[in-house]
């Protein structure tokens, strides 16, 4: 069977999931159809990937069998109703923060919905996904989505009760690295360094020690010890981190982002 896939919204998260399948062969562009508000801006995207643009929802849904709704949270219920009487028998994935799975369900009872939580390194193809099936989905709807999306970066399939812990540590997470890799290459600067030198260093090396993580199978902890021999100069700033308090305050950060992840589950 043709796979094919269409898109309500196509912002920039939209985009990059396009170009990776499209990239990838996953699916050729003819067989992607989107649909935005924006109809300007998204001709313009559609004439360079060469997918369909389309003016309104109903005409998506007469072309593909698989819609990844991508618009804004805040529009669910616009979405929603368009998709009530065009989406039965069809695959619906949602990227949608804070929107459960059960909201899909109670408006869509004839669709099978598939709930993912990207990130936005999707747009560089080192993406994290996490991919959570309801309860109409089958298990091909479940490889279609997680194949899509290891185009992506990595992709996993989680239960859904554990996706406001999934957005703390990954959905979120690449502000908090962005933030620790920035004040690293600060440090640099305030030691001498040119900044843009210093931003690569660090940027680098934090690639570099997650690259070190995902494929030598060792844990942190091992390749701390390996990198730090007894009295030298990374021994000297562990101990900086290890007597400070910067545990407590990235366990915080995490579940501060895991409390409001509740929240806007629950509409506040």
């Amino acid at each position: 069977m043709t796979k094919n896939l269409g898109f309500i919204g196509f912002g920039k998260m939209a985009s990059a999931i396009c170009k990776g399948v499209i990239n990838s062969g996953f699916i050729k562009p003819c067989n992607i159809y989107a649909y935005d508000v924006n109809f300007e801006h998204l001709k313009e995207a559609a004439e360079e990937l060469k997918i369909n643009a389309v003016v309104d929802v109903k005409t998506l849904a007469k072309n593909v069998s698989n819609i990844l709704v991508a618009t804004k949270p805040f529009v669910v219920d616009y979405v929603l109703s368009n998709l009530k009487d065009v989406a039965d028998d069809k695959l619906i994935i949602s990227i949608l923060a804070g929107i459960t799975i059960q909201k899909y369900e109670d408006n869509l009872p004839n669709s099978r919905i598939i709930r993912v939580m990207p990130n936005t390194p999707a747009m560089v193809n080192e993406g994290m996904s996490v991919v959570c099936r309801g309860n109409k989905s089958t298990d091909d709807d479940l490889q279609f989505v997680l194949d899509l999306f290891s185009k992506l970066g990595s992709a996993i399939s989680l239960d859904e009760t554990q996706i406001n812990a999934v957005t703390a540590v990954s959905g979120s997470g690449p502000a908090f690295y962005y933030y620790i890799i920035d004040k690293i290459a600060r440090a640099g600067e305030v030691l001498g360094l040119d900044y843009d030198v210093a931003l690569k260093l660090s940027a680098q090396t934090a690639l570099g020690a997650a690259k070190m993580i995902m494929e030598t199978n060792k844990t942190p902890e091992d390749l701390i010890t390996a990198v730090t021999p007894p009295n030298g100069t990374t021994a000297e700033g562990n101990k900086v981190l290890i007597e400070s308090d910067i545990e407590k305050v990235l366990f915080e950060t995490v579940e501060k982002t895991c409390i409001r992840a509740v929240e806007l589950g629950k509409g506040k």
